[in-house]
């Protein structure tokens, strides 16, 4: 089950949940269809609870939000895009494992 910590980006919302955020968010884009998006998506969850207060986790589903996928050059997915003061610090394209995630997003809480 998705934590409720998970942020649902749009269009209409992208700006103040991610852009304007206090703390650093991970966005996530992502897909139905997609396998690897699949598997990452308790890892995000996981992280989501463990970082509530301290960072943010947000889903960019790239089939409903195209305009922000073509925004920010999306061209495989998941691709996870790590903001800290409204500001791009970080990349990370493909499946990762929590080791991972947890290491990238420690850097960047710094």
């Amino acid at each position: 089950m998705a934590s409720p910590n998970i942020v649902t980006l749009t269009d209409g919302n992208f700006d103040r949940e991610v852009l304007q955020s206090p703390v650093p968010v991970v966005v996530d884009f992502w897909a139905e269809w997609c396998g690897p998006c699949k598997m990452i998506a308790p890892v995000l969850d996981e992280l989501a609870d463990e970082y509530a207060g301290r960072a943010k986790i947000g889903k960019v589903n790239v089939d409903e939000q195209q305009s922000l996928a073509a925004r920010y050059g999306i061209t495989a997915i998941p691709t996870l895009i790590f903001f800290k003061g409204g500001q791009v610090v970080q990349q990370v394209r493909g499946a990762r494992s929590k080791r991972e995630l947890k290491e990238a997003l420690d850097r960047v809480l710094g």
